[in-house]
């Protein structure tokens, strides 16, 4: 059997890129060697220099390319290359769709290779207009000089992008962002620096209702002694008569985590209101919520359709968060229970369900599996088990106690490929995959959201 061989540092070569990896990058192989480059397309053919070596992988850059996709096109962000934040805009948004739909056919045929083949795989549903979408941002703030500067790092870095425009933020997000810049620049509120670990100000947290079109804004704070207290709440609420609620998140830690434990009401209401389907939410500054509003509604449905119920069934929401899709299959179900591990998003859910009258929906604060494992005991029928957990997947005891509990129907909402896949092959021992129907939450970046349905055997 031929032997692999070595790749160094600075090393040229020709390659061919089979496919796209699990973030946006071109995936080659030279002499049984896999290279990853950065900005390559499926079917290209270019010249690529090695950047980084490791044991079973290369990173490379683009020298040249030799032969162009048909799909390749200008991207029309200016900060693309730098940012980070997207990785897919030099791609048609057409051939988006079918390389994440590829993304998860890749990943059952590694995890799940004997059975990757028999599952029904379906197209992605995309959006209309994939930009501008985003209701929410979180930037960063930094000082440089006298100048405020408020953005992303630059991808693998530290080094902060000031952004004035971000083309796949909603425009008012963007607007208040910016406001939010100049009055701390001209009240010369202490901005945080990284190096020091000194100073005040560390984010902006903007949240637009694309419904309803109520502005959340959050300063995200080292302290809760703020100066010039009172003249910074004013001149932030007459940025925009849309703004409800002004909040500051204490986070004294030096951590990429975004929000601390302490949220203090500034202005107006500690929740925004925003509305999905026929459904209206009240979000506190730290509750999530699904961040592209529009493709959520047919997220939603998926899992509905998906869940099939009748009115006679007992479902379970884990991470349920605010409650949004225990509460989007409330109507057709008999019961309805959920649970997350943010207090903030349990009060938000029970505050939803009395709102929209559903006496049979209750939230815990916990995990899935303590609460599943607890409800069981106490003789509760679980039907249908929805789960939309973060990137990390199932846990080992979550899966460990579905595998004991075995509810009929499982429909498990990803937004990683090789998590879900990895946890396919747990599930499979006692459930069907019915079918995985993938859904571009996030355009222009190598994220893809999936709701796969799962049938007791």
């Amino acid at each position: 059997m031929s032997q692999q061989t070595i790749i160094e540092v600075g090393q040229k070569f020709p390659l061919t890129i089979k496919r796209l990896g699990i973030n946006g990058e071109g995936v080659g192989y030279f002499k049984r060697n896999v290279v990853f480059v950065k900005g390559a397309l499926p079917g290209e053919e270019v010249t690529a220099q090695v950047e980084v070596v490791k044991s079973n992988f290369s990173e490379a850059k683009i020298l040249k390319i030799r032969k162009s996709s048909p799909h390749r096109q200008q991207a029309p962000c200016p900060v693309y290359e730098t940012c980070g934040g997207c990785q897919m805009q030099h791609m048609t948004y057409e051939q988006q769709l079918v390389e994440k739909r590829d993304m998860i056919v890749q990943s059952l045929e590694r995890y799940v290779k004997d059975i990757s083949s028999n599952i029904d795989v379906r197209k992605t549903i995309g959006m209309e207009n994939p930009w501008h979408y985003r209701n929410k941002s979180q930037f960063q703030v930094r000082k440089d000089g006298n100048k405020v500067h408020a953005g992303l790092f630059a991808e693998g870095t530290h080094q902060l992008l000031d952004i004035d425009e971000c083309i796949v933020q909603h425009p008012h997000t963007t607007l208040v962002t910016n406001a939010v810049k100049r009055i701390l620049e001209r009240l010369k509120i202490p901005i945080y620096d990284e190096e020091t670990n000194n100073g005040l100000v560390k984010t902006i947290v903007v949240r637009t209702g694309i419904q309803t079109g109520q502005i959340q804004l959050v300063l995200v704070t080292t302290l809760a002694e703020m100066p010039k207290r009172q003249l910074l709440i004013d001149k932030l609420a007459a940025i925009d008569p849309a703004i409800v609620s002004i909040v500051q998140n204490v986070n004294p830690k030096q951590t990429s985590l975004i929000f601390g434990d302490r949220t203090i009401v500034l202005h107006g209401k500690k929740t925004m209101h925003e509305e999905l389907g026929e459904l209206s939410f009240d979000l506190s500054a730290r509750a999530f919520f699904q961040l592209n509003p529009t493709q959520t509604v047919h997220l939603y449905n998926e899992i509905k359709s998906a869940a099939a119920l009748t009115g006679h069934e007992n479902v379970v929401d884990a991470y349920c968060g605010v409650g949004t899709i225990g509460l989007w299959l409330a109507d057709q179900a008999k019961e309805v229970r959920g649970m997350d591990i943010v207090a903030d998003s349990i009060f938000d859910a029970k505050k939803n369900a009395e709102k929209h009258g559903f006496t049979h929906a209750t939230y815990e604060t916990g995990t899935a599996e303590e609460w599943i494992a607890k409800w069981s005991r106490e003789g509760f029928k679980l039907d249908v088990l929805t789960v939309d957990p973060p990137r990390t997947g199932l846990s080992d005891s979550l899966l460990h106690t579905i595998l004991n509990v075995r509810p009929k129907r499982f429909v498990y909402t990803s937004c990683n490929p090789s998590t879900l896949a990895k946890d396919l092959s747990q599930l499979r021992k006692i459930y069907n995959i019915e079918y995985i129907q993938p859904v571009d939450m996030f355009p222009q970046t190598a994220q893809i959201e999936s709701v796969t349905l799962l049938v007791r055997k």
